[in-house]
């Protein structure tokens, strides 16, 4: 890869623009740094204001131009940004003055005359020179767009975007930004007419260094690295009358997809938010009727093309298990010695193999609220609209059951995971006179100390490693329901072992 590249965009009216600015943020990160250049009036101004709306989420949002102030601070949800306007800069001392040398960390920077301090950009920067087209129109415009150093990546992934939307006929569709998660991932609503769809942006990212065997951490618990997952699991729930997005378009190559949008109506309601009993329910039906069903480990995912369903084996389990000792701990200021670390391995070697003669089935891993979307207009479990499946292995039953009544993001009451948990058992018990409920609890609860274990070591990594202290949070509830489990039997050990080295999270 070259570390300067060029594309060209022509853009009728400020629609446009801010249709190319939406596309753009899609992409962007904490820290990224784009430069607006080009004539008085060529619309750098405009770029820069739908750029902010679109982060906001607010279409109306006061986007004064910083000609006088020079700079001006957005607190957006996914990051800061620092609208700066160089015009009248004289004298470098004057970046410092304004907080603009250096460039303040973790922000993005969105720079109008760039050219009037070259001394203060970045060798990574993407630039967007304006240009007026009098001749297309009286608010035509050209854009091009160049990335320098690391930031060349983005601007190839723009233009691999753009060519994406133009062929599935949606690069005039209004977009309206969603909130993503904690992966690579990003995701935009897109409007055309009264019709909606999702765009997925996808972009293939193993999850860090190869330091788990050789593996990075994505590849040794079987995360999806790139969109394929995603389309093979979703073609798969919707072929057997599960309620999964249908695809429109897909590029499984750079990783964007085009779906059927499914709306807003959640599974939560209130603040704090809790559990809608209802739909709860009909989330545990849809598990108890999925869970009976005869499931493949091999699925098409294009003509000559089939993906295979990862197993959740007991190296991918322990690595997960592995983010407490390696993550939380020493956050807490604990280091184990290694007969600490080995009684830790041992212990969940046993429990795993308590798992060995448990059937699998499609672990949708990802089965909470955030995911969940209530389709009223469906019947019965087809109102169980799944949106993160991606991460899908061949796995025991119990943890999707975990995933739901569990919830790291919401605080689900003891009395509602036992009702829910009761459900479940009678209506696989009414299917199948062999299920044996005593058994599957004692599955449930080792998933669920797995899980729970993870999280907190999750929690951790994200927090100290990506910069993404929000989800700190969650870590006193997901310590709650770690102790939920360790209260069963099977887990005594484990208890005990968590009593003599794990401190609770700060509350």
């Amino acid at each position: 890869m070259s570390d300067l590249s060029t594309f060209h965009a022509a853009l009728a009216n400020e629609t446009a623009t801010g249709q190319l600015m939406a596309d753009l943020a899609l992409l962007l990160s904490a820290g990224d740094v784009i430069t607006l250049s080009g004539d008085l009036g060529a619309g750098k101004t405009a770029a820069a204001r739908a750029l902010i709306r679109y982060l906001a989420q607010d279409d109306d949002l006061e986007v004064p131009s910083p000609t006088f102030t020079l700079a001006q601070t957005y607190d957006l949800p996914s990051f800061p940004l620092l609208h700066a306007d160089l015009y009248r800069v004289n004298d470098p001392d004057e970046l410092e003055e304004i907080g603009l040398s250096p460039l303040p960390d973790g922000t993005v920077a969105l720079i109008e005359w760039p050219e009037r301090a070259p001394q203060m950009l970045p060798p990574d920067r993407i630039d967007i020179a304006f240009s007026h087209r009098p001749s297309l129109g009286t608010g035509a415009r050209a854009a091009e767009i160049t990335g320098y150093g690391k930031l060349t990546a983005k601007v190839e992934r723009l233009a691999s975007l753009r060519r994406f939307l133009e062929l599935a006929g949606s690069l005039e569709a209004k977009r309206q930004r969603m909130p993503g998660d904690a992966s690579t991932r990003s995701y935009a609503r897109l409007v055309k007419g009264d019709q909606t769809t999702i765009l997925m942006n996808s972009p293939r990212r193993p999850d860090g260094p190869a330091l788990y065997d050789g593996k990075s951490y994505s590849e040794a618990v079987h995360l999806a690295e790139d969109v394929r997952p995603f389309v093979a699991i979703a073609n798969g729930l919707r072929e057997r009358g599960y309620s999964a997005p249908a695809i429109h378009h897909a590029d499984l190559d750079d990783g964007f997809l085009i779906t059927e949008d499914f709306g807003g109506d959640l599974f939560i309601e209130g603040d704090p938010p809790k559990p809608i009993a209802e739909r709860y329910q009909a989330a545990v039906d849809m598990l108890a009727a999925f869970h009976q069903e005869q499931l493949p480990d091999v699925l098409p995912l294009a003509p000559h093309l089939d993906y295979i369903v990862p197993p959740f084996d007991d190296a991918a389990m322990m690595t997960e298990v592995g983010l407490m000792p390696e993550w939380y701990l020493p956050d807490k200021g604990v280091t184990l010695t290694s007969n600490m670390h080995a009684d830790f391995l041992l212990i969940w070697g046993d429990l795993f193999a308590k798992l060995a003669d448990t059937p699998k089935t499609w672990m949708l891993r990802d089965f909470h609220s955030p995911n969940l979307i209530w389709l009223a207009h469906r019947r019965d479990i087809g109102r169980v609209g799944l949106l993160d499946f991606q991460d899908a292995v061949m796995g025991p039953a119990a943890y999707d059951l975990v995933s739901l009544l569990q919830d790291a993001r919401i605080d689900v009451p003891e009395s509602i995971e036992i009702a829910m948990l009761t459900r479940y058992a009678k209506e696989r018990r009414a299917a199948d006179s062999a299920f044996d409920p005593a058994a599957f609890v004692q599955q449930y609860a080792i998933m669920s100390a797995q899980r729970n274990t993870r999280l907190l070591g999750t929690f951790a990594r994200l927090n100290r490693r990506d910069g993404k202290p929000q989800y700190l949070r969650h870590q006193p509830r997901v310590w709650i329901y770690l102790n939920r489990a360790l209260a069963h039997p099977s887990l005594e050990i484990f208890r005990e072992w968590c009593t003599a080295h794990v401190p609770p999270p700060a509350t």
